[in-house]
C-alpha cells in the first residue's frame, strides 16, 4: 500500500519538475511545479465530446488505459514492502497489463477513422513492440541473478556489493529510464509539445479525446513515468527502513525528473526513421546486462 501512496504523491510534482527544469535551462521562469496536475484536474471537470463515427471502443479505451496503469502500479513494491499484488512471474503480468492499455488506445485511435490518428497508432504499435524485448531481457536477467521471479523478491534480494554489480545497476537504470521516456512519448523519440501531426506519435492518437477521457489518458501517462521511476528506486533502497527509504524515493524521483528535463533540453527529437535504431539499442544494453549476469554466475559457480 505504501508504494501506491508515494507513487501518487510523486505524480503531483514529477512532470512539473520536468517542465520547470526545461524552463530554467532555457532562461525562462516557466509554470509552477503543480501546473500539469492543475490542468488535469480542470479536464476532469469537463464533459467529453464523441465523434459520430466512433464506437463504444473509443469511449471505454481511456478508462481501461487508466485502469491498466493503476493495476500495474499495484505490483510495484517499495523496499521491504511488497505491492498489493505480488506473485511469481508478476513482472510478466505487469508488462502485459500495460500492453492491454496500449492496445486499447491504439484501437481507439483507429476507431475514429482519422488517417492522422491511424498513422500515430501504427508508430506507437511499432515502438511498443521494439521496446518489449529490452524490458523482458532486463527482468529475466535479474530473475536469473537472484533466483526469484517476482518484483518484490527480486528487489528485496538484489544487493550491490562490488563494481560489477554497480555496473549492472547503472545500466539497468539507463534502460528503464529510456523505456519510460519511450513509453510516455518523450524526447528524443517524440515531443509532447509538438503540433505537427506528421511527426507526432502519442499526441496525434488522442486528438479526438476531450474532457475526462483526456484527463485519464494524461494522468495515466504521468503515473507511468513515476511507476518506472519507482522501479529504478527499488534498485537503490534495498532493505532500508521506511523512514529512510521514503525520503530517498522522493529524492530519486526528483533527480529522474531533472534528468528527463535536461535530456529534453539538450537533445533534439530524432528523425522518425532513426527511432527504431534508438529503441533497439536499449535491447542491446539489456543483453549486456544479461551477459554480465551470466559472467557473475559462472564465476561464482
Amino acid at each position: 500500500m505504501i508504494s501506491i501512496i508515494i507513487i501518487f504523491t510523486a505524480s503531483l510534482f514529477f512532470l512539473g519538475i520536468v517542465n520547470k527544469t526545461r524552463s530554467l535551462v532555457s532562461g525562462r521562469k516557466g509554470p509552477g511545479i503543480f501546473q500539469p496536475v492543475k490542468d488535469i484536474l480542470r479536464l476532469f471537470g469537463k464533459g467529453s465530446v464523441y465523434s459520430s463515427t466512433s464506437s463504444y471502443i473509443f469511449r471505454i479505451a481511456p478508462s481501461i488505459y487508466f485502469a491498466s496503469v493503476v493495476i500495474a502500479i499495484f505490483m510495484v513494491p517499495h523496499g521491504n514492502v511488497p505491492g498489493i499484488i505480488s506473485f511469481n512471474g508478476d513482472f510478466i503480468m505487469f508488462a502485459y497489463l500495460l500492453g492491454l492499455g496500449k492496445f486499447l488506445m491504439i484501437v481507439a485511435a483507429l476507431d475514429t477513422g482519422s488517417s492522422f490518428e491511424g498513422m500515430g497508432a501504427s508508430r506507437e504499435a511499432l515502438f511498443s513492440m521494439l521496446i518489449e524485448p529490452a524490458f523482458f531481457i532486463l527482468m529475466g536477467s535479474f530473475a536469473l541473478f537472484t533466483g526469484y521471479t517476482s518484483f518484490y523478491s527480486i528487489f528485496n534480494t538484489l544487493h550491490f556489493g562490488n563494481h560489477i554489480s554497480y555496473l549492472i545497476g547503472g545500466l539497468s537504470t539507463f534502460v528503464l529510464l529510456l523505456i519510460a521516456m519511450t513509453e510516455t512519448s518523450r524526447m528524443p523519440v517524440d515531443d509532447p509539445k509538438t503540433h505537427l501531426e506528421l511527426t507526432m506519435i502519442h499526441e496525434v492518437m488522442i486528438l479526438d479525446n476531450s474532457g475526462i477521457d483526456l484527463a485519464m489518458i494524461m494522468y495515466a501517462t504521468l503515473l507511468k513515468m513515476v511507476m518506472y521511476g519507482s522501479l529504478i528506486t527499488n534498485f537503490f533502497i534495498g532493505g532500508l527502513p521506511l523512514f529512510m527509504s521514503i525520503p530517498m524515493f522522493f529524492m530519486i524521483q526528483g533527480s529522474l525528473a531533472i534528468c528527463i528535463g535536461l535530456i529534453e533540453s539538450f537533445m533534439a527529437r530524432f528523425r522518425m526513421n532513426h527511432n527504431p535504431q534508438y529503441i533497439l539499442m536499449l535491447t542491446s544494453v539489456s543483453l549486456l546486462v544479461f551477459f554480465v549476469v551470466l559472467l557473475i554466475l559462472t564465476k561464482f559457480n
